[in-house]
């Protein structure tokens, strides 16, 4: 129980990466917001805590809209006195190349990602700021080291290791530690949608992307959850501004 009564949001948790994630800090003790654009996978996730014997609430929200993010981050506090824990999981993918990408494919990604993770830290510190404590983690990608098809998202996921470093040095001194994960291939249905683009059956995908990875194998969401799960533990309150891998290698 490694986070018994602590308090967390984690944003874009009603499926993949985020769903694996809520429900593993809830695993360790944390009330936890389950968040997302989609309320009815929202409280599909909410529901899968409560049943194990957990605390959650379902709070649909836009993540790009800046009053539905600050009322969630509010009733949270409400619900649960306090809020300790931010996870900025939140995200979509828009893929083309840049001839072809249109004004709508890099704005919704841009806003999503930066706009929404903005707005949530935002207004997550102004709770953990009085309180002294406070963990937030954010989502990168491998893809900001460049990914062909992906201009907006790499672009986007570069703009998060920045943000989480620029944040983890301004809130550091309230003893907010800001840090972020970047996965590599994960089986989502984000994955499975790049697939689907490039004509690969997904089965295929992975195996190709297998060979590429020293573990020789892909990520589940569990494998990303159990690192936002250390980061947001006190076993790595020294630890902040960085950026970690979950790749299967270097």
């Amino acid at each position: 129980m490694r986070l018994k009564d602590r308090v967390g949001i984690v944003t874009g948790s009603g499926r993949g990466i985020g769903a694996a994630t809520a429900i593993r800090l809830a695993e360790e003790g944390a009330k936890i917001t389950v968040t997302d654009v989609n309320a009815e996978t929202c409280e599909e996730t909410a529901q899968k805590i409560r049943e194990a014997g957990g605390e959650a609430i379902a709070v649909p929200c836009d993540i790009t809209k800046r009053q539905e993010v600050e009322d969630m981050v509010q009733k949270t506090v409400d619900t649960f006195g306090r809020l300790d824990i931010l996870v900025n999981n939140a995200g979509v993918i828009r893929d083309n190349l840049v001839h072809k990408m249109t004004d709508e494919d890099w704005d919704i990604v841009m806003d999503v990602h930066l706009k929404g993770t903005f707005y949530a830290s935002r207004a997550a510190q102004r709770f953990m700021v009085p309180n002294r404590y406070g963990k937030i983690v954010n989502f990168s990608s491998t893809s900001a080291l460049g990914n062909r098809g992906q201009l907006n998202y790499s672009t986007a996921k570069a703009g998060i290791q920045g943000f989480t470093k620029t944040l983890a040095i301004e809130l550091g001194k309230f003893n907010i530690n800001v840090n972020a994960v970047a996965p590599g291939f994960i089986e989502t249905d984000m994955t499975r949608q790049t697939a689907e683009r490039i004509g690969v059956p997904f089965e295929d995908f992975k195996k190709a992307a297998a060979q590429t990875i020293p573990l020789g194998r892909t990520g589940k969401p569990i494998d990303v959850a159990n690192a936002v799960l250390f980061l947001v533990s006190d076993e790595a309150s020294f630890i902040t501004g960085q950026v970690l891998y979950v790749r299967g290698g270097v």
